[in-house]
């Protein structure tokens, strides 16, 4: 079973606790109201789909609740770092040498 920490928690817990979010970092636009319909499109439905290192949302659902990022190998699984909503993305080097 696959166990991710909750930086709210600050626990480990069961995969099955959590709920994926989507793409993290994802910046609202300034003017929404200048936006065509292709725009809105793109910015609501199209996000990246990398191999490997990629910067997510997830959500404790049975746990606290809160909203969380994290960074995760999407080949191996493996995350490499959880940290609260709203804190910067770590770099590539800070992350590699945090908890999983």
């Amino acid at each position: 079973m696959l166990l991710i920490r909750c930086p709210y928690c600050n626990a480990e817990r069961p995969e099955l606790e959590f709920t994926y979010g989507g793409q993290a970092h994802i910046a609202r636009p300034q003017d929404p109201s200048t936006f065509t319909d292709e725009q809105w499109r793109d910015h609501l439905f199209i996000r990246s789909n990398p191999r490997g290192i990629h910067a997510e949302r997830w959500r404790h659902i049975h746990g606290c609740g809160r909203f969380f990022n994290a960074v995760r190998d999407t080949v191996t699984d493996k995350f490499v770092v959880t940290y609260k909503a709203g804190q910067p993305r770590p770099d590539q080097s800070e992350a590699e040498g945090t908890s999983p």
